[in-house]
């Protein structure tokens, strides 16, 4: 991992900085050691070597600063260097000051640490041998010269043990710094990444996104809203300066959906507002009604482009029936034949009723008179009614309620729908009691579900996907056009329907928003 960070670009300018702040620090300690080292009584020990050492050091930091500004990375490549000439110039310097008295060492120990900090590998481990050498044989030396004796190895012994702790935590706080630099310039380049694509995504949408702040603040728009209003809308500028109109007709700060005209475009917009979080933004959906309205239209029109196809293609057989009884019947003399041939005709012109009415039906899906009644009560009623008007034996539906649920439906689309249900499961179920059970859940505060499930085959897996489409059936007088419209009625009350997973039989859900 530390190779792969050390060949990164990003982490070598990172690098680059703390060299650099490594250097001024250097360069501040020699000139503290130039102007004030008299005062703090430094080099009294050989004034003359700590003179020209002070000027030597002061001099090679000045390079160092020098050649860091001209070329970073050469610098950088020479740090053991820089920290083992550090360590050289300090302990003649202790030399000259009194040996570790002085406190010099503890300078050796800063230099130790900004190593371990700022360089890689093993480097500062050497660094600290350097130290320790240093220290020890000045100590040495000072002994031989002015007889003092060994008991003062153990102090210097103590600050040699400084310096490889120094290095050591100093290397591990290095480590950590650099991984966590690692994670958080990886987790940038994602997030910008992430940024970037979020922004191309939303400058290509066919809707207009605008975001603006708590103030009011324009924070992002794309082309399309700019196109829609008629202006521009730059970042950074109140959304009532660049458009004052628009800006008046919304209020920020909640959710909901606004139909305004802007002058600007003279365009029916839809605004849809929406908060992002606790930030107090709120991102402005627009789109343009208008086209809308048209796309809508076009889509009503091909769906009612196919179903006047199937239509054709389904009225067909019965009138081919029944023209070709017709014709025969004119011709045949016998009467048991005829009866025949009648019920043929009467049966085909039944079925073409049949799909004439549910085609009516599904035109009507939108003319929704919803009212307000307890979902439990009225199925059971129409189950009441169904088992007479189907002549089902009574006990073969059977109804079952968690608790009272109060929903807002149109009567008439949820009779039919639950009718056509219960036509379909009552064909294929057993016929035992309970065999078809209709049970109403509770799922939340906010929903609740109607399930139509039968004791039957069940409806094979190639067919699941097919049975709400128009004039898909597998009864051979049905017109399959009952489930599609279930559906449609359905979604025209903002309820959804769908087949659901079931061991035993075919099983219906019917989802439905509670209001109470």
């Amino acid at each position: 991992m530390i190779e792969v960070i050390h060949s990164s670009e990003p982490v070598q300018d990172s690098r680059s900085v703390s060299v650099r702040y490594f250097n001024l620090y250097r360069l501040i300690v020699a000139s503290t050691f130039a102007i004030f080292g008299g005062v703090m009584r430094f080099g009294q020990n050989d004034p003359e070597i700590f003179s020209v050492v002070v000027v030597a050091y002061w001099v090679v930091a000045a390079l160092l600063v020098f050649l860091h500004s001209v070329r970073p990375r050469l610098s950088e490549r020479f740090l053991g260097v820089q920290v083992a000439t550090d360590i050289g110039l300090l302990a003649l310097l202790m030399y000259a000051s009194g040996g570790y008295r002085s406190g010099i060492p503890f300078l050796m120990m800063i230099a130790i640490a900004g190593a371990g900090l700022v360089g890689y590998g093993r480097m500062v481990l050497g660094v600290s041998a350097l130290a320790t050498i240093s220290v020890l044989l000045e100590q040495a030396l000072r002994t031989l010269v002015e007889a003092r004796g060994i008991e003062e190895f153990s102090q210097v012994a103590i600050i040699c043990t400084g310096f490889f702790a120094v290095a050591i935590v100093a290397r591990m706080l290095s480590r950590r710094a650099l991984a966590n630099e690692a994670l958080a310039r990886e987790r940038g380049a994602n997030l910008a990444r992430q940024m970037s694509i979020n922004e191309r995504v939303i400058a290509d949408m066919q809707e207009g996104v605008i975001v603006v702040d708590g103030e009011g603040v324009m924070i992002q728009a794309n082309p399309r809203a700019e196109m829609l209003l008629g202006c521009a809308l730059p970042g950074g500028i109140p959304l009532a300066v660049s458009a004052p109109a628009f800006a008046a007709r919304i209020s920020l700060g909640d959710d909901s959906v606004t139909e305004v005209v802007a002058e600007e475009s003279a365009r029916r917009l839809s605004v849809r507002k929406l908060l992002a979080g606790d930030s107090g933004d709120t991102i402005l959906y627009v789109e343009d009604m208008d086209h809308a309205v048209e796309r809508a239209r076009q889509i009503k029109l091909a769906a009612l482009g196919r179903l006047t196809a199937n239509i054709a293609h389904e009225i067909r057989n019965p009138l081919s029936s029944v023209s070709h009884a017709g014709e025969l019947l004119l011709e045949e003399k016998r009467s048991d034949v005829q009866q025949r041939l009648v019920r043929i005709i009467h049966d085909n012109t039944a079925r073409i009723e049949r799909i004439v009415r549910d085609v009516l039906e599904v035109g009507r899906r939108d003319r929704v008179s919803a009212e307000e009644f307890e979902l439990g009560f009225f199925c059971r009623g129409l189950v009441e009614e169904f088992l007479v008007r189907s002549r089902v034996a009574e006990g073969v539906v059977s109804v079952v309620c968690d608790g009272e649920c109060l929903i807002r439906f149109d009567r008439v689309h949820l009779y039919r729908i639950l009718t056509n249900l219960l036509d379909n499961a009552c064909r294929y179920a057993s016929g035992a009691p309970g065999c078809v059970r209709i049970q109403v859940s509770l799922i939340d505060e906010g929903r609740c579900c109607l399930s139509v499930q039968d004791d039957g085959p069940g409806i094979p897996e190639s067919d699941q996907a097919k049975v709400f489409e128009p004039f898909f059936t597998s009864h051979a007088s049905g017109t399959g056009l009952g489930l599609y419209m279930a559906r449609e009625l359905a979604d025209a009350n903002g309820a959804s329907l769908e087949l659901a997973r079931s061991l035993t039989g075919a099983e219906f859900r019917l989802g439905f928003r509670r209001i109470g």
